[in-house]
């Protein structure tokens, strides 16, 4: 479900014809990650105070609703840009070319990491990425044997764990965090199994992709504050969460070391924490010159202010790139230089 969380005007459409072709929306659109959400919000804040354009319409869609949105076509009924918590597939890059999107930039904004967290009223949880996968898969080996995943409590998976039922609030598949929890997750855990290696690649893929059903994983496709209030209301259960959330709410909620690191933005930044991503934005190049203001917005977003070590997105949670990494990244977004896959 498509969520509008910012206040602002509705989107002003004023066809104004030049040159034989329409003049779209004054105002810009963004879609895409809740990940990212925040940091694209608060962008967009102080863009429209400076005056010149209107504030960006910033909407929540998931990294994969955002995709489908931005590729659908050219035009003012379309996205401009485009929020992702992981790299656009070749899949959605090859809908995007047929919808005529075949002038995109790409620019890393930073990094984020995945927490496991749960309520600091409730147990304290040390985790691993094996034992993740143990709880959360469908299916699992036991005994020499891919099984339906049997597993009811934590102490089951390893006897050093609470013994809580396994409750899991984790991202839908519509958010990016789903994705990159399979990739960084489950796959990695998953394929080191001898059952699973045996396997035919389809095989394998849908053994170490495939979440629980049987009510141990509860999907969550709004945004992650849903997450946080589900494990406040459960201080047992288990929330999929991203860094930049858990920064934000460090009074209410715990996060769980994994694979014996603590979840710091040092550790982020330094790729020690085993769970860390790139963020992403996406502009439609073709919108540039048509839609008032995508150039500005995104020369504030990739300015040091904003997305700097200490700048105001480090406020909201972002964990910035490298120095050099930065100004690359700046260099790409003001020339909109081409994606390459």
């Amino acid at each position: 479900m498509i969520r509008k969380t910012m206040a602002v005007a509705a989107v002003a459409v004023a066809a104004v014809a030049t040159a034989g072709a329409a003049h779209a929306r004054d105002q810009i659109r963004i879609v895409g990650s809740s990940t990212v959400y925040p940091f694209s919000t608060a962008v967009a804040e102080q863009f429209g105070k400076a005056g010149k354009f209107k504030t960006p319409v910033v909407e929540s869609t998931g990294t994969g609703g955002g995709m489908r949105l931005f590729c659908s076509g050219v035009g003012d009924g379309f996205p401009d840009i485009t929020n992702a918590s992981r790299r656009i597939t070749a899949s959605e890059f090859e809908t995007c070319t047929k919808n005529g999107v075949t002038a995109i930039t790409e620019v890393v904004i930073g990094f984020d990491g995945i927490v496991f967290i749960n309520a600091k009223s409730g147990p304290k949880f040390t985790l691993t990425r094996a034992q993740m996968y143990k709880a959360t898969a469908k299916d699992v080996p036991v005994g020499g044997k891919l099984v339906a995943n049997p597993y009811k409590s934590w102490s089951d998976v390893d006897p050093s764990l609470p013994k809580e039922p396994i409750l899991v609030y984790g991202p839908a598949p519509n958010h990016g965090t789903r994705d990159a929890y399979v990739e960084l997750v489950l796959d990695p855990a998953c394929e080191a199994q001898p059952e699973i290696k045996a396997l035919d690649k389809d095989a394998r893929k849908k053994a170490c992709q495939t979440v629980r059903e049987d009510g141990a994983w509860v999907e969550v496709s709004e945004n992650y504050t849903v997450i946080q209030q589900k494990i406040t209301s459960n201080p047992a259960a288990v929330g999929v969460i991203t860094f930049s959330y858990l920064d934000q709410n460090a009074d209410k909620v715990q996060a769980a070391p994994v694979d014996g690191v603590v979840a710091t933005y040092d550790n982020i930044a330094s790729n020690k924490y085993p769970v860390s991503r790139p963020l992403f934005f996406y502009i439609k190049k073709q919108h540039v010159g048509m839609v008032p203001g995508i150039k500005e917005y995104v020369a504030e977003f990739t300015s040091d202010k904003a997305w700097g070590k200490e700048g105001y997105l480090s406020e909201k949670g972002l964990i910035a790139s490298p120095d050099a990494v930065r100004k690359d990244q700046a260099t790409n977004a003001k020339t909109l230089g081409d994606l390459k896959m």
